[in-house]
């Protein structure tokens, strides 16, 4: 696969197939070819040809970054330092490395972006790495307008959301010792090569991160880049605006952890901003249709939910299955699975008088992981020190916390049952609104007028 060159007597061996090669080599010939630095050669290309190639898809600092990281390539074994420019044979070797590369090869290149220094280099010189590379991938789809439906407004500037998902993905990096990257003491640190070739190995969002800014950056090899699984397509019911408690970095996060099968899109079912405040239009809206993921944000700006792998159901009993995770989005972000201790995943009931009334997720009534009561607009998360099912800490800033903003997104296609349910009008499943409308002697205007899904 690929070719074999000798260069100054090491072999390298690309691991591109011909037609990949051929685009590489047609992107290098287009760089090499800018005449803005007069350094360069006519085989090498400079920072400036690399910059009016990108143009505004990158960030400065990571386009500086992916040419640091190309012109510290020593394939010779005798560079004395790094190469003024980057030549064919740099920059071959370091898009195979980090495209088509194992764990290994990426962390050769990755080392060189991320530090000037060989050797060891410090916890937080990668801290600041995968901040700026969690912040590219925001602004380069944003730029490119692929982030399907999902907001990038703050993908301009340093959203705290990018630094969240950048503690996070840094939170899985065990150092020397076994020790992991947690809290600024770690910070000093030193890290080496090894260190950061287990990370990408363990963490497949730092390689995922890195193809999708060197693929839609530099528009190479994109036909070979799906983001169907990586962003969900967004939908919500024509001609409602409505704008989500979700970035984009926290659907990215959330749906990483969800099957395989319902990645690729995600419909919105209930929003208390659209839909009201009310137990009732929340039950009526999430019912019978499919997995979904819920989420809230509390008065003191705590973002968090839980992902049912089943419908819901209005029933006494506790349902779903060993699929089901609580998460949180801010202030970290972090998912909380099975624990195997107890069966309860979830909890939806409402009219009963003896038993609570409301949807929980994990722990047990009167001791949920996550409570959203019937009085709409109040909950809990009672942890201590953790949720039985799901192992899952106090997830709001308060134990009994209160909120205004709520969404259920369904995730996956839906069945031809639940598309179905999707078409009833709301009487339908509010047997309360609809008793109360008969009573009054009003006729249902709505019958036969069904909201029709569409992109937003």
């Amino acid at each position: 696969m690929g070719n074999s060159r000798s260069r100054g007597g090491q072999s390298f061996c690309s691991q591109f197939l011909p037609e990949e090669q051929a685009e590489i080599d047609e992107l290098f010939d287009a760089l090499s070819s800018d005449k803005s630095s007069p350094n360069a050669s006519s085989r090498s290309f400079s920072l400036k040809a690399l910059q009016n190639h990108v143009g505004e898809a990158l960030p400065l600092d990571m386009v500086t970054r992916l040419y640091d990281g190309m012109r510290r390539v020593d394939l010779t074994g005798k560079a004395k330092g790094p190469s003024e420019n980057v030549s064919q044979e740099q920059f071959t070797a370091s898009m195979s490395h980090l495209l088509k590369g194992s764990s290994e090869e990426k962390s050769l290149i990755m080392v060189k972006m991320i530090s000037a220094t060989e050797g060891s280099m410090k916890a937080r010189e990668v801290q600041k790495f995968t901040e700026d590379l969690v912040g590219s991938v925001v602004h380069v789809l944003s730029h490119r307008q692929e982030l399907r439906g999902w907001t990038g407004k703050e993908a301009l500037g340093r959203s705290p959301r990018v630094q969240v998902l950048a503690a996070q993905l840094l939170s899985e990096m065990k150092l020397q010792d076994g020790e992991r990257l947690l809290g600024p003491r770690w910070l000093d640190c030193d890290c080496d090569r090894a260190v950061i070739e287990d990370w990408v190995f363990r963490v497949p969002h730092v390689a995922t991160f890195l193809s999708v800014v060197i693929r839609k950056g530099l528009l190479v090899l994109n036909s070979s880049l799906d983001l169907t699984t990586l962003i969900p397509e967004r939908q919500v019911d024509q001609g409602r605006h409505f704008e989500s408690i979700l970035d984009v970095l926290s659907v990215v996060y959330i749906n990483a952890h969800l099957p395989r099968e319902q990645q690729h899109r995600w419909r919105l079912l209930f929003a208390s901003e659209l839909h009201g405040h009310s137990f009732s239009q929340l039950c009526g809206h999430i019912t019978h249709r499919g997995p979904c993921v819920a989420v809230l944000e509390d008065h003191d700006k705590h973002v968090f939910g839980g992902f049912a792998s089943c419908s819901w159901e209005v029933k006494p009993q506790f349902q779903g299955d060993n699929r089901c995770f609580l998460f949180s989005i801010c202030p970290s972000m972090a998912v909380y699975t099975h624990t195997g201790y107890n069966d309860h995943y979830m909890y939806l009931n409402h009219g009963q008088q003896t038993i609570p009334n409301g949807l929980g997720m994990g722990g047990q009534h009167n001791y949920f992981g996550l409570w959203v009561d019937v009085d709409f607009g109040k909950g809990h998360s009672r942890a201590k020190p953790t949720c039985t099912t799901y192992n899952s800490p106090q997830l709001s800033a308060q134990e009994n916390f209160q909120f205004d903003k709520m969404e259920v997104w369904a995730v996956g296609d839906p069945s031809e049952a639940q598309m179905a349910k999707g078409n009833k009008s709301i009487l339908d499943a509010d047997p309360e609104a609809q008793a109360l409308l008969e009573i009054s002697g009003r006729s249902r205007h709505s019958e036969g007028l069904r909201e029709v899904l569409d992109d937003e």
